[in-house]
């Protein structure tokens, strides 16, 4: 591991799975686009995936989901006649490597066929200066004279989970350029990729063969002599924001891209990620595994944050396929959103400005969801337009291939908060009121309303409930008073009360103009009451445990060992009406100490430590949400042991790609961007121990015993600061650019931070840890 900033491999297997696991750790993206990690000459049955990020697409009777295009970085060589390919051709050697500084991936293969070996080199990058842009450096070099033929261009035989998506799809070539162009099945969304090469050898012709738009260049290769082209390709969809056709613009693009070169391109490219490390690398020194852990994770959520104004946020897997339909679930508000917040503010404005984008989408989802409700009622699984992509019957039993009912759909009500807590965090933190007047201050409201019209108001307690829910533990569905959901609820009015108390006092007009565009004035009053009289379960007198949901106490005693002993198939689901979890106290995942650690401040160290003990062996951790939650509460009662343990497994998920790839029938394998973001916040919230809100920032160290130095920049109300934590002390530097001094509080002491002012404080453990 010499190289903190390269993920590389030696090996090649040729299972399917391992082509999976592997086209998964070395993808790279850009925001507008994913592509796989898989090599040049692989195709559809290896999984080589071009998802684009925005656009979806329903086939039939099939789930929504992402589409895929067609692949403009295609390339198979023939030597001598023999197609030559790593699933065919006996392998000499083997390296590919992602290089996280600037998301370019390479591989170098030595083939060996016939008695001669063929070198195959190529690195391929999406530009992160053209988002619609995708650049490849191809070389490949024969040891004795050979005929080669090199076919190069547009695969459009596409992998689909659900498809296929494009209809019509057209292979041309214009004036040397190759174009497939094609349209979606629901809206007749365009889609088109054009490629053109940068090639000085051989004689070209063209030939249009299984799916394939391609190239033909025939040479007499000579031995030891390199051969070197350049691939140019673009995609472009009926979402981008051209004024001339997708056709066009792809064919524009590329032509643009070659007048420009490779080196100018890639050095493009390159500066924009120096940008994006130099404000959200975070240096651990003392453990090269954590750190090449965490900058692989932090890697992850840089390149696929959405591109500014696309109106897109980020699904559960990424860009990594079309797994989970693309979709995006309250991951992205509690697992992803603070690292753009806290690092780079204006993605996690883009991150809630799909929010708003999509508030019709959960109004529609409130009226139509069981009763009908008001509000917004976000989506379990959200698209493009804010509606709900989940199925009632969302897992399939393995054995018997029946689909089972679960609730995540209609009763996962936590998600409306979710979205009006990251909405209010964005407020508190950046000083920006913008958002809430573009519509993010309509987005708290609504969710409010939604919660209010869901709630059941018990007269002989004088209490409000929240009823008939699904909380983070999906194990155990349609239970009463989650003490999760409550608390969130609970946070939402207030939240919402203190929205308007905010526009009340800074504008008057604009709350007047919200109040009666959504006809909310007579509710107002009415969020005030349910933010005190709201029920939220308490810790136990004795045990200092908080009951996750009325009637867990009197389920099962089991151990997750027993629990698995007794699964009669790998891929059975514990959860829905029947599954084996269902009778007993074994949760999927942080739930009670998942709301531990999203309201930290309201509870004691001694409360978190005892809910923590009593969950963490009752927890199954079959979602890669928990682990990082289990992490920074262990961190905050000083279990740190048990916090870094917890810190490697979810830092490592997507590194060592060890988890599951079925749940029940459903293939789940892909990219996990909220243990991505858990990484980031338990290296930063939880050994870091910062806490920051509207008036100032808290930094209360736990740093690990390994680790020497944890260093990592911040953004606090439009100002940068760098931060370095050592065994002694905490260094705060603020950017000489700041506009005013902040204070900030260290184990203790107020410091105020100028700009350009550098201040190091002692500090010491916090009490009660």
């Amino acid at each position: 591991m010499s190289n903190l900033w390269k993920v590389s491999t030696n090996k090649f297997a040729n299972e399917k799975e391992s082509i999976m696991r592997t086209g998964n750790i070395y993808q790279i993206a850009n925001g507008h686009m994913g592509y796989r990690g898989t090599l040049d000459e692989f195709g559809s049955d290896e999984l080589v995936g071009v998802t684009l990020a925005g656009i979806f697409d329903r086939a039939g009777d099939a789930w929504r989901e992402p589409v895929n295009a067609p692949n403009g970085g295609f390339t198979k060589i023939i030597l001598d006649g023999v197609e030559i390919s790593a699933l065919s051709t006996t392998v000499k050697s083997h390296k590919q490597d992602l290089n996280l500084e600037n998301a370019v991936f390479e591989r170098e293969t030595d083939y060996a066929s016939h008695g001669k070996i063929l070198k195959i080199k190529s690195s391929r990058f999406l530009s992160a200066d053209q988002p619609n842009l995708g650049i490849i450096k191809f070389n490949l070099t024969v040891d004795q004279a050979a005929r080669i033929k090199i076919c190069t261009g547009i695969d459009y035989n596409i992998w689909d989970l659900n498809g296929p998506h494009l209809l019509n799809l057209r292979p041309t070539k214009k004036n040397g350029v190759l174009l497939v162009h094609a349209v979606t099945h629901e809206t007749s969304r365009k889609v088109a990729v054009a490629e053109a090469v940068d090639l000085n050898f051989g004689r070209e012709a063209h030939e249009i063969k299984g799916k394939k738009n391609l190239r033909v260049i025939s040479l007499a290769a000579a031995a030891g002599r390199t051969y070197a082209f350049y691939k140019y390709f673009a995609v472009y969809t009926g979402n981008d924001s051209i004024k001339t056709s997708v056709n066009a613009a792809a064919l524009n693009g590329v032509r643009e891209a070659k007048a420009l070169g490779y080196e100018t391109c890639l050095n493009n490219h390159n500066a924009q990620w120096a940008k994006k490390w130099e404000y959200c690398d975070v240096k651990i020194e003392g453990d090269n595994e954590a750190q090449q852990a965490l900058r692989y994770s932090i890697f992850q959520l840089l390149m696929v944050a959405p591109v500014n104004g696309s109106g897109n946020s980020i699904p559960a897997r990424a860009l990594s396929g079309q797994v989970y339909k693309g979709a995006i679930f309250w991951d992205t508000e509690m697992f992803m959103f603070p690292f753009f917040l806290y690092t780079c503010p204006e993605k996690a404005a883009e991150l809630m400005r799909y929010r708003i984008k999509t508030l019709d989408g959960a109004r529609r989802k409130a009226k139509t969801e069981g009763a009908g409700f008001r509000g917004a009622f976000y989506a379990w699984e959200s698209q493009e337009t804010g509606d709900d992509a989940c199925t009632y019957f969302n897992i399939g039993d393995p054995l018997t291939r029946r689909d089972l009912r679960t609730h995540f759909r209609d009763k996962q009500v936590h998600i409306s908060g979710d979205v009006a807590i990251a909405m209010w965090e964005y407020f508190k933190l950046t000083g920006d009121d913008s958002l809430l007047l573009e519509g993010g201050a309509e987005v708290i409201l609504e969710c409010a309303r939604f919660y209010y019209s869901y709630a059941f108001f018990k007269k002989d307690k004088n209490q409000y409930e929240i009823l008939d829910v699904v909380g983070p533990d999906e194990y155990h569905e349609r239970v009463n008073n989650n003490a999760f959901t409550n608390l969130v609820a609970k946070a939402t009015f207030e939240i919402t009360n203190a929205t308007v108390n905010y526009l009340k006092r800074r504008h008057p007009d604009k709350l007047a103009a919200l109040v009666k565009k959504i006809k909310i004035a007579g509710e107002l009053p009415l969020f005030i009451e349910a933010a005190e009289l709201l029920y939220v379960p308490q810790p136990g007198r004795k045990t200092g445990v908080i009951e996750q949901f009325e009637g867990y106490y009197k389920l099962k005693e089991a151990t997750v060992e027993e629990l698995k002993a007794q699964m009669v198939h790998p891929n059975e689901y514990l959860g829905a009406g029947q599954g084996l979890a269902v009778p007993t106290k074994i949760i999927k995942q942080a739930d009670v100490v998942m709301m531990l650690n999203l309201f930290k401040d309201r509870y004691s160290t001694e409360i978190k430590k005892a809910n923590w003990e009593y969950y963490e062996p009752r927890t199954e951790h079959g979602s890669s949400l928990s682990a990082c939650a289990y992490a920074m509460v262990a961190a905050d009662i000083g279990k740190l042991d048990w916090a870094y343990g917890y810190f490697l497994k979810t830092a490592k998920i997507d590194l060592e790609a060890r988890y599951k790839v079925f749940v029940g029938t459903i293939f789940i394998g892909g990219s996990h961007p909220a243990a991505n973001g858990g990484a980031w916040m338990t290296a930063v919230f939880g050994f870091g121990g910062v806490k920051a809100d509207a008036e100032h920032v808290v930094i209360n160290p736990r740093l690990y015993k390994k680790w020497t130095r944890l260093q990592f920049n911040m953004v606090y109300k439009g100002d940068r600061f760098n931060i370095k934590i050592t065994k002694d002390d905490v260094t705060i530097i603020a950017n000489i650019s700041n506009k005013r001094k902040h204070m900030f509080i260290v184990s203790g002491n107020s410091i105020d931070c100028a700009p350009g002012k550098t201040s190091s404080v002692k500090y010491k453990w916090p009490s009660g840890i």
